[in-house]
């Protein structure tokens, strides 16, 4: 059974920075992409960023520029680091990893932006 567990969430002001980290109980080399979602109070989960097993990356367009999706297949960790952090930021963010086969959804881990 593939585990994600997410880390690095916590309290930030306007501006600063977190770095979020997914890691996964098995070789992330598995997983076709690997996804971090978001989700707001009253609103639904949106997808944040995706890097897929080749490295490639993709943003919304609401963080893209000051957000960077990374992995290190060797810890077997996927990364989001965030910059510039806005009080829309704040949400519960997710992992999401996902094979030819299945979907796995890691724990959340609360981001709050607020001074």
């Amino acid at each position: 059974q593939v585990q994600l567990v997410a880390s690095g969430g916590g309290l930030v002001q306007p501006g600063g920075s977190l770095r979020l980290s997914c890691a996964a109980s098995g070789s992330i080399l598995s997983f076709n992409y690997m996804d971090w979602y978001r989700q707001a109070p009253g609103k639904e989960r949106e997808l944040v960023a995706r890097v897929t097993v080749g490295g490639s990356t993709n943003y919304a367009a609401s963080v893209k520029g000051r957000f960077t999706i990374s992995r290190d297949n060797t810890k077997n960790t996927v990364y989001l680091q965030m910059n510039s952090l806005k009080h829309e930021d704040t949400a519960v963010y997710y992992c999401y990893a996902e094979t030819s086969r299945e979907g796995y959804w890691g724990q959340g881990t609360q981001v709050t932006v607020s001074s």
